[in-house]
């Protein structure tokens, strides 16, 4: 139960920012968003304020923000259509009720001969059904349109997703993988404080272990090592290399302590990790607490994880692509059980990677992901107009077939993996 509870919090967690990226800039960039849902399959629980509905859906592997436009949605109201109007003070148009017009006693009977609800927002033709009564009402921005129980918002061209600057449609989709970068960013920074502080990479000792062989040599905590045997050291990283290589073997640290340099010889024990000899001198990371190191390790450790999985992503490419190599739902689960027997902090630095993965593989050019999107505003900036919808549109369609295709192939390889 702990695990589905880690799970849920995880997976939602990140697709709840990913969707909020798309959403807030779509409202900023004056879009009408008419959908915002987590989760996919049945609804949990609905909530319309406003234009947007926001919906909990019961299977916490995904999500998606509907934007007016981008799916093809038209109202259209054609010649003959018998409707009921209701109408604001000023007589402009709040409602149009096309099914279950004895629903609402108040509404007038109108015949339509000529509408358009997008663009110029008005609606022409005869009142009480009469030839003789022929009237134009305009449209109000946010009328809606009432199909028995369905009500819809009529939507003004300048509000759909299409209407907008390439600029702002590029910007409200790479939204959702900059949020998930930023989730992470905010994750790390509060780990940092949490923890007390993080971990240094410049070339200086934390705290020595009382009896290990750099105290019996003399080092203190804060000493700054310059260089081990006559080889340069910049980084802890350095430090720790040099010093495991060379097990049961004399080394000369250079080191800078209180502005003066100096030489300390030191043996590093040899101990067995995984099998393998390795050199320790009892010296921990350095540990920085300052306010900025904390805030500035959010930042840094998402961008080493981000050149981490470019770097993992090359290999794939480069030595062959398997199966093995990724994990669908049911391998994020197992490994989400493994991290949750760790605690909570854990699982809180495994949400920060899993966000990252989401944010650097929805940037991938492929079809139907954020970066495939993104890779047609491209060929629009370049060649000066869009491709057409209906074949973008056919492309995504296939490029989502073909990755639902991919997901089955990767879960079932999960479930053998965890289960056989």
């Amino acid at each position: 139960m702990t695990t589905i509870i880690a799970f849920i919090f995880v997976f939602g967690l990140i697709v709840f920012f990913h969707e909020l990226g798309h959403f807030l800039l779509a409202k900023r960039s004056g879009i009408l968003v008419r959908d915002f849902s987590i989760g996919f399959g049945p609804k949990i629980f609905a909530y319309k304020k406003k234009e947007t509905q926001y919906t909990i859906r019961l299977l916490p592997i995904g999500g998606y923000v509907r934007m007016a436009g981008e799916d093809g949605e038209e109202l259209d109201l054609k010649p003959g259509y018998r409707v009921g109007l209701e109408l604001s003070k000023d007589e402009t148009v709040t409602k149009i009720i096309v099914n279950g017009k004895d629903q609402y006693v108040n509404a007038q009977p109108f015949e339509v001969s000529k509408a358009d609800l997008e663009k110029e927002l008005f609606i022409e033709g005869f009142e009480d059904y009469d030839e003789s009564k022929k009237i134009r009402y305009q449209v109000a921005r946010d009328a809606v349109v009432v199909d028995g129980k369905i009500e819809t918002q009529v939507v003004p061209y300048d509000r759909t997703f299409g209407a907008k600057s390439l600029g702002k449609r590029a910007a409200t989709i790479f939204a959702g993988p900059l949020f998930n970068f930023i989730l992470a960013i905010l994750i790390f920074t509060a780990l940092a404080f949490i923890q007390g502080g993080v971990a240094s990479t410049e070339n200086t000792l934390g705290n020595v272990v009382k009896d290990s062989p750099a105290a019996e040599a003399g080092l203190h905590e804060g000493d700054k090592v310059l260089s081990i045997s006559g080889t340069k050291t910049n980084s802890w990283a350095e430090i720790v290399g040099k010093v495991s290589e060379n097990p049961d073997k004399k080394l000369m640290f250079k080191i800078e302590r209180d502005g003066k340099t100096q030489e300390v010889k030191v043996t590093p024990e040899k101990q067995k990790v995984q099998g393998e000899a390795v050199g320790k001198i009892g010296v921990e990371n350095p540990i920085k607490d300052s306010f900025g190191a904390k805030i500035s390790y959010g930042f840094t450790n998402t961008w080493n994880w981000i050149h981490q999985i470019f770097d993992v992503l090359g290999k794939m490419i480069t030595g062959g692509f398997s199966l093995d190599m990724l994990n669908g739902p049911v391998g994020i689960y197992t490994s989400t059980e493994q991290v949750v027997s760790y605690g909570f902090l854990t699982l809180l630095n495994w949400t920060a990677v899993l966000s990252i993965n989401l944010g650097i593989v929805n940037l991938l050019p492929l079809p139907a992901l954020d970066g495939g999107r993104l890779l047609f505003f491209l060929y629009e900036l370049i060649r000066r107009k869009p491709v057409d919808p209906k074949k973008e549109g056919i492309i995504h369609f296939v490029g989502f077939a073909l990755l639902m295709v991919l997901m089955i192939l990767v879960t079932w390889n999960d479930i053998q993996r965890a289960f056989f």
